[in-house]
């Protein structure tokens, strides 16, 4: 089988430090290569994969803000769709644009839905409802005006995250630094515990960074700056819990699925795919409030790391996912 994986060009494929689009179309692709696939990578020219590497730009757009966002896109997608009569499946990672050239090839395109930006991109995947087939990344992340072939966890590659069982004391805030990901919500959970937190993500809002989160800078609350990955696993498995107080519903939440994988129970608001990450109670807490989450904070003491290894290993590892796609390309290509 071949199959052509279109990453987004916004960063490197898998990212150097932020890009959770570009990880889960990185493990995909790498995934399968391992299942014998014959994988060609749609991606930034500087992308490092097993499988034949196309890219129409060096770097992504992100890391080189000389380039046009929208003409990378364009050169990007056509570049793929131009030559789909080369392969078996095409599978996009890359929203919703790629849809428009659906109706123009004969190869089947499969599209992971990474999550809705806005209500107004639906009419686009709507007028597709009938040819494109559909992957949720969780069941809570679904547009009742879709029709969905399948919900399909994001995997990560498990050897990367090493399990601990003798963690630290400080707590964790691992994300964009963004209202919608609750930075201060977590300034105020460690605050109210007395406990020291660390914060690690990229600043995508620069005025909520000085206004939420700069002025509660010192020595227990600490900025470490935006990790690389063997960073990111440091932080995560000698963290005591990590904090995920989200003010939106989030599709998915990869440093959730991150912590579990090292062992760190995580405390988080109940929104969104938060209770299908997380068991309650068994792997973290679902908590409504930081009230609720300082109580959680508390109980932190009564999960067993070695429980959340082994839930999230089970749910969220690369190799299942690459497993679920390949039945699904095969279920695609059986009609």
């Amino acid at each position: 089988m071949k199959a052509a994986i279109l990453a987004p060009v916004a960063w490197r494929t898998p990212p150097r430090h932020y890009g959770p689009w570009e990880q889960v179309a990185s493990n995909i692709a790498e995934g399968l290569v391992k299942l014998g696939v014959d994988v060609s990578l749609f991606a930034t020219g500087d992308s490092i994969t097993a499988g034949k590497l196309y890219s129409i730009c060096a770097t992504g757009y992100e890391e080189d803000r000389t380039q046009d966002a929208k003409v990378l896109e364009c050169l990007h997608i056509s570049n793929l769709m131009e030559r789909a009569g080369e392969f078996d499946i095409i599978h996009n990672n890359f929203d919703f644009l790629p849809l428009t050239y659906s109706g123009l090839v004969k190869t089947p395109v499969i599209t992971t839905i990474h999550g809705f930006s806005s209500p107004r991109i639906i009419p686009v995947y709507k007028k597709y409802n009938a040819l494109g087939h559909y992957v949720s990344i969780s069941n809570a992340d679904r547009s009742p005006e879709l029709n969905y072939l399948s919900t399909v966890y994001n995997g990560l590659n498990v050897a990367e995250f090493e399990f601990n069982d003798t963690p630290g004391d400080y707590l964790l805030y691992f994300g964009r630094i963004h209202h919608d990901k609750g930075t201060a919500e977590a300034i105020a959970i460690a605050q109210k515990c007395k406990r020291k937190l660390l914060i690690a993500g990229l600043i995508q809002d620069s005025n909520y960074f000085k206004e939420k989160v700069e002025p509660f800078l010192g020595a227990d609350i600490i900025y470490v700056g935006n990790a690389e990955p063997a960073k990111r696993s440091e932080l995560l498995r000698n963290a005591f819990a990590l904090l995920h107080p989200i003010n939106f519903n989030e599709p998915f939440g990869m440093s959730v699925a991150e912590a579990m994988l090292c062992g760190t129970p995580v405390i988080a608001f109940n929104k969104g795919s938060m209770p299908e990450l997380i068991k309650d109670a068994k792997t973290g807490f679902l908590v409504d409030n930081v009230h609720e989450a300082v109580d959680a904070v508390g109980k932190v003491g009564n999960i067993s790391r070695e429980d959340c290894r082994t839930w999230a290993e089970s749910q969220f590892s690369a190799d299942k996912m690459a497993e679920d796609y390949l039945k699904l390309y095969k279920q695609i290509l059986a009609k």
